[in-house]
C-alpha cells in the first residue's frame, strides 16, 4: 500500500495499537499487558472469518527504522506460531506500508492452512485499507476523532450495576430507547449483540456490537461492527470503579466520523463540528439513559433487601 502521508504519521498510527480498534475494521479491542518504550505485550481480539480470535502478541517497536516486528505468545486454534513485520518506506513524497506474515497451523491440515491464509489475507488487506484511508484525512484526523464520557456518582453495591450492564439481553424490557436485541456469548464473557433502538427524535436505529466482559475489573468494552452513517467507527466501555464511599459509573465513546456523510445525514452546509456535537448528544443520550437505569436497578433492589 501506498500513501501520501508523512512516515512518521504511519509508524505512528501502526505503533499505538489502542487505536487499533477504532481505525483497523477487523480489530475489535487491545489491551496493553507491558510496555518498556521498544517491546510491548498486548492481548487483541479480532474477527477471524465468522469467528472471533483472542491472542497474546510481543511487538518490537523501532522508530528509527518505521518498523514493528511481531509474534504471537499465546496463539488460538488452529495458529500453532504466527509472526511478521509492518513496515514503512519513505518513497520521497510518498510513502509504501507493507505487512508481513509467516504462521504455521497444528497439524499442517490443509483445510486448517487454507482457511488462515484466507482470514490473515483479508485482515491485512483491511488494516491497509485503514491506514489508506486514515492517510488521506492525516492532517484532519484530530477532527474527525472525538472521545467523551458520562459519569454518575452511585451508593449501591457495584455486583448489581454491573449485572444491568452485562445482562444486556434484558434491555428490552428495562430501557424505553431499547425495542430489541438479539445477543449471544459463544465463549465465556464475549458477547455478539444486534439492537434496534430509538433515537431522540424517534428515528430507528439499528447497530451490531462486540462486547468484551471483564466482571472482575467492573468493565465491559465493546466495538460497534454496524454503525449509524455518520461513524467509520465506534469504541466504548462501561465501566464500575467502586471506592470507599460509592461508586463510579461510567460510559466512555470514542467515535471515528465519517465526514462524506456529515451533509447527507445532517443536511446542506452541516459541518464535521456540527456532527461532533451531535454524536456527543445522541450518544450522551442513550448512555446517560442506560447509567440511569442501571442506577434504579441497583438502588431498587438494595431498598428491596
Amino acid at each position: 500500500m501506498t500513501a501520501s502521508a508523512p512516515a512518521g504519521v504511519l509508524y505512528g498510527l501502526i505503533a499505538d495499537a489502542s487505536h487499533w480498534p477504532l481505525f483497523f475494521q477487523p480489530c475489535l479491542h487491545v489491551e496493553q499487558l507491558d510496555f518498556d518504550g521498544s517491546h510491548e505485550r498486548l492481548r487483541m481480539w479480532a474477527a477471524a472469518g465468522d469467528e472471533i480470535a483472542s491472542w497474546v502478541s510481543s511487538r518490537r517497536l523501532d522508530v528509527g527504522r518505521h518498523r514493528v516486528e511481531f509474534r504471537q505468545d499465546v496463539t488460538a486454534a488452529p495458529v500453532e506460531s504466527m509472526r511478521g513485520v509492518w513496515t514503512v518506506t519513505s518513497l520521497g513524497d510518498r510513502c509504501r506500508v507493507s505487512l508481513e506474515h509467516a504462521f504455521t497451523v497444528a497439524g499442517d491440515d490443509p483445510e486448517d492452512v487454507a482457511r488462515l491464509e484466507r482470514i490473515t489475507h483479508a485482515n491485512s488487506r483491511a488494516q491497509l485499507d485503514g491506514l489508506a484511508w486514515l492517510a488521506e484525512r492525516w492532517d484532519r484526523l484530530d477532527a474527525l476523532v472525538l472521545s467523551f464520557e458520562d459519569t454518575v456518582r452511585l451508593k449501591a453495591p457495584p455486583e448489581l450495576v454491573f449485572d444491568f450492564l452485562y445482562r444486556a439481553g434484558d434491555w428490552p424490557d428495562r430501557l424505553p430507547h431499547v425495542h430489541s436485541m438479539r445477543l449471544t456469548e459463544d465463549s465465556p464473557g464475549v458477547q455478539v449483540m444486534a439492537m434496534g433502538s430509538a433515537t431522540g427524535d424517534g428515528t430507528a436505529h439499528d447497530t451490531e456490537s462486540v462486547r468484551m466482559c471483564f466482571p472482575g475489573a467492573g468493565r465491559i468494552v465493546y466495538k460497534q461492527t454496524r454503525t449509524a452513517p455518520l461513524m467509520a467507527a465506534h469504541t466504548g466501555e462501561w465501566s464500575v470503579e467502586p471506592d470507599a464511599s460509592g461508586l463510579d459509573v461510567t460510559a466512555r465513546h470514542t467515535v471515528l466520523l465519517r465526514e462524506d456523510a456529515v451533509e447527507r445525514v445532517l443536511g446542506p452546509a452541516a459541518t464535521v463540528e456540527d456532527a461532533r456535537r451531535h454524536l456527543r448528544e445522541e450518544l450522551g443520550r442513550a448512555s446517560r439513559i442506560v447509567l440511569d437505569r442501571a442506577a434504579h436497578h441497583a438502588t431498587s433492589a438494595v431498598r428491596v433487601l
